[in-house]
C-alpha cells in the first residue's frame, strides 16, 4: 500500500490559493480567487488519483474539513474506495459551525489592511479569527485544566496570553486569503446539496464507512457523526472520550489508534 497525502485546493501548503498567479493577469489572485466548495475539493482530490492512475482506493481518511471533503470524495467514488473513516466532522454544516466561521471572517474585515492587495493582508484580523476558532476546537473543561491562574488576577490572564500566542503562531504560517477560503468551502458542505437530501446521499454510499465521534466536542457535535453513520448503508460509529474537545482527534492518539486497529480487525472476523 502507499499513503497520498494531499494539500487540500485554496490552501497555502502547496496548492493552488489566493496568492498563486492569475493567468489572465499575471499577478496573484488575491480577492478574485473563485469559492471553493468541499465538492470541488473531493473533485481535485479525483482528479489526482486519475493522473496518478490509482485505480482503486482502500482507505480515505480525514478529520474536521478534510471529513467533509472525505465523505463527498467518497459519495464520488463509489465502489472504486473500500473504506471511509470520517474523524470528527458532519455531512452537512450546521448553522453553529457557520456561525463560528463568519465571526472569524469578520475579525479578518475588521483589520484595516483587508481590502489591500497584499500576502499580508489581514494578518492583525487573522490572529484574532485563530483566537475565536480555539475557543470552538476546545472544551471548556480543557481551558480550566491547563489555563487557569493559581494567583488572583485583574489582568494579564494566562488564557488570554495562550489565545494571542496561537492567533501570531498562525499568522506567521498561513494567510488570511486562504483562512477565508477554506472557511467559505466548509460553510458550503452539504452532501445532499443537488442530491435529493442529505439521507439519500449517504444511502448510496458503498463503502464502509466508520464515523468517530469525539464526546466533548462543541464545534462537530458527536450526533452529526452519529448520523452520518446510521444512514450509510455500512457504518459504525465510535467515540473519543476526551476534555480537549474537536482537537482530541489529532491528540489522543491511543484512544485512535486502538479503534482504527478495532475496525479493520472487525472486517476480519
Amino acid at each position: 500500500h502507499f499513503i497520498v497525502c494531499a494539500n487540500l485546493l485554496g490552501s497555502c501548503y502547496g496548492s493552488t490559493n489566493p496568492l498563486s498567479e492569475n493567468p489572465k493577469s499575471g499577478k496573484p489572485y488575491f480577492y478574485d480567487f473563485p469559492n471553493l466548495t468541499t465538492r470541488d475539493l473531493a473533485k481535485s482530490l479525483e482528479h489526482l488519483r486519475q493522473h496518478l492512475g490509482i485505480s482503486s482506493i482502500h482507505t480515505i481518511i480525514g478529520g474536521s474539513l478534510g471529513g467533509q471533503v472525505a465523505l463527498e470524495w467518497a459519495y464520488l467514488l463509489q465502489e472504486q474506495v473500500r473504506h471511509t473513516i470520517i474523524l470528527a466532522s458532519n455531512a452537512k454544516t450546521s448553522p453553529w459551525t457557520i456561525g463560528f466561521n463568519e465571526t472569524q471572517r469578520m475579525a479578518i474585515e475588521a483589520d484595516s489592511s483587508w481590502g489591500e492587495n497584499s500576502p499580508d493582508a489581514g494578518k492583525k484580523g487573522l490572529e484574532a479569527a485563530r483566537a475565536i476558532a480555539m475557543l470552538s476546537y476546545r472544551h471548556p473543561e480543557d481551558f480550566e485544566n491547563k489555563q487557569s491562574d493559581k494567583e488572583a488576577k485583574l489582568d494579564g490572564f494566562r488564557i488570554s496570553s495562550y489565545l494571542r500566542y496561537q492567533g501570531q503562531k498562525l499568522a506567521s504560517r498561513f494567510n488570511a486569503f486562504s483562512y477565508w477560503v477554506l472557511s467559505k468551502a466548509m460553510d458550503s458542505h452539504d452532501l445532499g446539496r443537488g442530491r435529493g437530501n442529505v439521507k439519500n446521499a449517504l444511502s448510496a454510499i458503498p463503502s464502509k464507512i466508520l464515523a468517530i465521534g469525539v464526546d466533548k466536542d462543541m464545534l462537530f457535535l458527536k450526533e452529526e457523526s452519529q448520523f452520518i453513520a446510521k444512514h450509510v448503508p455500512r457504518g459504525s460509529y465510535k467515540e473519543i472520550e476526551s476534555s480537549t474537545g474537536h482537537d482530541a482527534f489529532l491528540i489522543e492518539y491511543e484512544q485512535l489508534q486502538y479503534i482504527l486497529r478495532s475496525f479493520y480487525l472487525e472486517e476480519n472476523d
